[in-house]
């Protein structure tokens, strides 16, 4: 039944991200993808952080995060991003993108495991 539910999370993550998508990237233009991965991240931490606080089971981490989280997330998106601002020799831009997408998921997963653990 967790590999069912896992699944249909994956699948909202998925609608998620093709609305919020489509409302940022009008705005934000490559950005919009770092904002989607920043924020899911924010909320994989939090999750993660309230299964370390006690407060949340392991399978509705598997649920929210392996599936809602990880439909809603993408690395693989950001990547060709970054490759395709390189390629197009914007390189202090795909730099910039690249280093700041990463460090900005990595601040929001632990700013986000710490909320959750409380």
């Amino acid at each position: 039944m967790t590999t069912v539910l896992i699944v249909l999370g994956g699948g909202l993550g998925a609608v998620l991200r093709y609305v919020a998508d489509g409302a940022l990237r009008g705005r934000l233009s490559v950005w919009a993808t770092a904002a989607i991965n920043v924020s899911g991240s924010f909320v994989l931490g939090v999750l993660a952080g309230a299964v370390a606080g006690g407060g949340l089971g392991g399978t509705a981490l598997a649920v929210l995060g392996t599936g809602v989280c990880g439909g809603y997330t993408t690395f693989s998106t950001a990547t060709i991003e970054t490759l395709t601002l390189l390629r197009d020799k914007r390189y202090r831009d795909g730099v910039v993108y690249g280093l700041s997408t990463l460090v900005a998921s990595v601040v929001a997963v632990w700013s986000g495991y710490a909320l959750g653990a409380l």
